[in-house]
């Protein structure tokens, strides 16, 4: 990949604003003082600079903010949820601590956790532009892992009927579909919040109930640049991406990402989720 295509293509960004850049910094600085942790190496900045994240000695301290009206819920509490109610077997970094404060109408979350010593497959953005050499143990480690995250009890919504409802006629031209499947899941499966072997689950901000096969679908999608990896998957996870509930799944992963591209969000990757999004519908996605 160019320089100029990665530049494109990435959106785990710092946020456009100097202004909003800084005071990100001074909170990350803040929490770090109060957790008395000494943060180093490189800023890691998550989904459009909505989180800032960086080493912390044998810890990882993540920032995340918000304004004051639009902070708590199912995001913000994800991560602290997560350790609490999904099983260790599912490998993820432990929270050390949380802390939480308002500044200037700003309402900032800091998260320490384990700090983990494997990359993640990829940087700066969650697709893959050529395929990863990943070993068997790996791809029974996902299985394995998603599988019983499948098992644990939430009340926690990750995707609702009323978004497939008002959005699979205006990003797939079909009618909507109903979702009779679900089940427990990470909600945000891709290549940047999967670590290389052995395998670790990052970013656990949105996990929660969600149609059978979405995850899946999301991770697929994420891979369509990458002919045998996304292969591997479908073979991988047959079981659930062949089901008429995992087609289901797969069709809202696609969906949301189509509603992404709309707004010029992984350019590169529009076309081929188009593709795939009519292969499964044999219908034409709509152009704007």
């Amino acid at each position: 990949m160019t320089v100029e295509r990665a530049a494109a293509e990435a959106v785990f960004v710092a946020p456009a604003e100097r202004g909003d850049r800084e005071r990100m910094r001074r909170a990350h600085a803040a929490a770090a003082r109060q957790f008395q942790v000494a943060a180093s190496g490189p800023e890691v900045w998550g989904w459009q600079g909505r989180t800032l994240g960086r080493r912390a000695g044998h810890c990882w301290l993540r920032i995340v903010s918000a304004q004051v009206d639009k902070a708590g819920g199912r995001l913000w509490e994800g991560t602290a949820t997560a350790d609490t109610h999904v099983p260790r077997s599912v490998p993820r970094p432990r929270l050390r601590g949380v802390l939480d404060w308002i500044s200037r109408d700003v309402a900032h979350r800091a998260e320490l956790t384990e700090y983990v010593s494997v990359p993640p497959v990829t940087r700066g953005t969650p697709a893959l532009d050529q395929d990863v050499n990943l070993p068997d143990s790996w791809w029974a480690e996902l299985k394995s892992a998603l599988g019983t995250l499948a098992t644990v009890p939430t009340d926690r919504e990750s995707v609702r009927q009323n978004w497939v409802d008002r959005n699979f006629r205006r990003f797939l031209g079909i009618d909507s579909i109903r979702i009779r499947e679900t089940t427990t899941g990470h909600a945000d499966l891709h290549w940047a919040n999967l670590t290389r072997a052995p395998l670790v689950l990052l970013d656990w901000e949105n996990w929660g109930r969600l149609p059978a096969g979405y995850d899946l679908g999301l991770l697929h999608a994420y891979s369509l640049a990458a002919p045998a990896t996304a292969a591997r998957i479908r073979s991988e996870f047959a079981h659930v991406l062949d089901t008429d509930a995992g087609r289901t799944g797969e069709l809202v992963a696609l969906a949301q990402l189509l509603q992404a591209c709309s707004r010029g969000v992984h350019p590169t990757l529009a076309p081929l989720i188009a593709r795939r999004a009519e292969e499964l519908t044999h219908t034409p996605v709509p152009t704007r």
